[in-house]
């Protein structure tokens, strides 16, 4: 049995017989007496270097290598097995069957290198180009790069592009050098069911977010569905635990990508990175987090028959806490919440609750009515403050699941004026209602004044001109 201290066959070769001939370069024998030394090794028995039994080598072998040896500085090296001349080359192949191989993998490269084979002979029949061995075959296509591409489970255009993408692109592990500096989220589909206050059985989702140096889990926690409202809930929780990162990876998801999840990573200065679509290798740390997860938390589980979201998150914490946090990682060979504590760490301190729920919001335009100064949001009609009745186009900012918190916002700033309500019927059916105070100048009815200045204008350079009138008056007629 091979050891890791065992050589490499090249170099067994090249010991053996430098031990034979070593001797001879160690004390030359005097003139006429090499042959004789040469003829005292030739019929030792010495043992096979693979195979371990016993060989014998004859006087010119025996020669040959003592004058390799003697002439090269490196004696060793010398005595190696030579490199075919031929090597790499395939001249059983001619190019009518390199083409042809070729030709099929491009066109079916899930096949197997039998099925390449036989599809290749059928091909070969009606030429009279030589069919190669199936052994020629299959050293071709792996000397080629051309090893079977597995057909992606979803074949759409973008899981191609993806899976060409990743023949043509290098990959490569990376890690960044400072703590908070890059944080990776997605979600995580359970392989089991909880049950849920109204007795349905349902799989629930594990939101986690993952320091990149440390591999710190930031927060987990398990929800129904996977939402930008679930996302945010969460993330909000690693930012008041851990700080402000300054930077996000996420995937593609439709939480990830919503308008409230975008713009509020920018308000908070988080850059926020998008992994290339179908590509899940770039995330590939949040993946092995998947599997410590079923590995080890859901196992443990196995006996709970009805496990509910609520137990569910409570035994997350417990062991993400007490085990993953302080158990060594083997890639980074210390515990996360050692590395984490070790730092250096760049985050950042995390702003109040009220003002990550500001964040995390949209911005629309609504147009004012101006009959009752109330905009239609989400179905709902709000009631926009009379101070605010010159304005045609207002700028609302809220998240699209939580409609009590609406504000009004300046366009120019961006600050926030005030929050508006939605309408409420009843109230205002008392007859109750504010003076309207001017919003900038007082514009209350005034008497006409006379002549307008323009028709002044215009009477003066008609007279300048000095045409005669351009109408008769009517003679008066006396009503006598």
């Amino acid at each position: 049995m091979s050891s890791f201290i065992d050589p490499p066959k090249r170099d067994r070769w090249a010991r053996l017989r430098f031990s034979i001939i070593g001797s001879l370069l160690a004390a030359p024998p005097a003139v006429g007496e090499l042959q004789a030394a040469l003829s005292t090794l030739a019929v030792k028995s010495w043992r096979h270097p693979i195979s371990g039994l016993e060989v014998c080598f004859g006087l010119s072998t025996l020669e040959r290598w003592y004058y390799a040896a003697r002439r090269s500085a490196d004696p060793v090296a010398s005595l190696r097995d030579r490199l075919r001349g031929n090597i790499g080359r395939f001249p059983s192949l001619l190019p009518a069957a390199v083409e042809g191989l070729t030709r099929q993998y491009r066109e079916h490269p899930g096949w197997t290198a039998q099925l390449h084979f036989d599809n290749l002979r059928v091909a070969l029949a009606s030429s009279d180009t030589p069919l190669p061995s199936y052994p020629t075959v299959r050293r071709y296509l792996k000397a080629q790069g051309m090893f079977r591409q597995a057909r992606p489970i979803r074949a759409t255009d973008g899981a191609l592009l993806a899976r060409d993408r990743l023949d043509r692109l290098e990959v490569r592990s990376f890690e960044v050098d400072h703590v908070s500096a890059l944080w990776h989220l997605d979600f995580h589909h359970a392989k089991r069911k909880v049950l849920t206050r109204t007795g349905i059985w349902v799989k629930p989702l594990l939101l986690g977010v993952l320091d990149d140096r440390s591999r710190l889990a930031c927060h987990l926690q398990w929800y129904l569905d996977e939402t930008a409202e679930s996302l945010i809930h969460g993330l909000s929780q690693a930012f008041m635990k851990r700080g402000l990162p300054r930077a996000l990876m996420t995937d593609h998801g439709a939480a990830m990508l919503a308008d409230e999840t975008v713009s509020g990573l920018a308000s908070l200065g988080i850059v926020h990175q998008t992994t290339l679509p179908y590509s899940p290798d770039q995330n590939a740390k949040q993946e092995s987090f998947w599997g410590r997860v079923e590995g080890r938390l859901m196992a443990m589980l196995e006996g709970e028959e009805s496990l509910t979201l609520e137990s569910l998150n409570q035994a997350t914490q417990a062991w993400v806490e007490q085990e993953y946090h302080r158990t060594i990682h083997s890639e980074i060979e210390t515990t996360p919440l050692e590395r984490h504590l070790a730092g250096p760490n760049v985050r950042r301190d995390c702003p109040s609750s009220a003002a990550l729920s500001a964040a995390f919001r949209v911005e629309v335009t609504r147009r004012q009515r101006r009959s009752d100064g109330t905009v239609s949001l989400a179905g709902e009609r709000f009631e926009i403050p009379a101070r605010y009745r010159h304005l045609v186009v207002v700028h609302l900012r809220y998240a699209r699941w939580d409609l009590t918190r609406v504000d009004l916002v300046d366009p120019r700033t961006g600050a926030v004026l005030c929050p508006i309500q939605p309408l409420d019927k009843s109230a205002n059916a008392d007859g109750q209602r504010r003076r309207l105070t001017p919003v900038t100048l007082d514009l209350s009815p005034l008497p006409p004044s006379g002549r307008a200045p323009l028709l002044h204008q215009l009477l003066a350079e008609y007279a300048a001109t000095g045409l005669p009138p351009a109408y008769l008056p009517p003679l008066d007629k006396d009503p006598a």
